[in-house]
């Protein structure tokens, strides 16, 4: 199976490395497909979290890291992913991520694996450590180190 996970990753967290890592041991190929959005003020440039996954993805040789624009189910298309990728939270992202899934099915014909997330990373958004690192709190639990050192001097700008 070649499957294809996208998401903003901006910043990339330990919640997104948990569903990496257990996704590894069920895709073939899994493609992380960093989403540029022209209507977004992302902290990163699309290439900086292209090369920060990258790197954190490095222990993983059948992963590939790219960025899209554009429909997610293109994206998919364009690499040859047999299914779709999307981590879930809480209820209200089953529900918003189970329609998704259904309107993507209708109009391409791609299936959607809806993934929880570990339990101890459910709260972990890329939101909330950006709110957290405004305030000057700490985000190194819930980050990896290379990106707990880039945010604080990121937002300082």
């Amino acid at each position: 199976m070649r499957a294809l996970f996208a998401g903003s990753f901006d910043p990339v967290t330990n919640g997104h490395l948990d569903l990496i890592s257990r996704l590894v041991g069920m895709a073939e190929t899994l493609v992380v497909a960093v989403a540029i959005n022209p209507r977004k003020q992302p902290l990163f440039a699309p290439e900086e979290r292209v090369a920060l996954l990258t790197e954190l993805c490095r222990p993983w040789p059948h992963v590939q890291v790219r960025a899209f624009s554009g429909l997610v189910t293109d994206a998919a298309r364009d690499v040859g992913a047999d299914c779709l990728v999307r981590g879930i939270r809480d209820t209200a992202e089953y529900a918003r991520e189970t329609q998704m899934a259904l309107a993507n099915r209708a109009l391409t014909g791609i299936e959607t694996l809806l993934l929880p997330a570990s339990p101890g990373k459910a709260f972990i958004s890329s939101s909330l450590v950006k709110e957290i690192a405004a305030f000057g709190g700490d985000i190194s639990p819930f980050v990896p180190a290379a990106v707990a050192e880039l945010v604080p001097a990121r937002l300082a700008r």
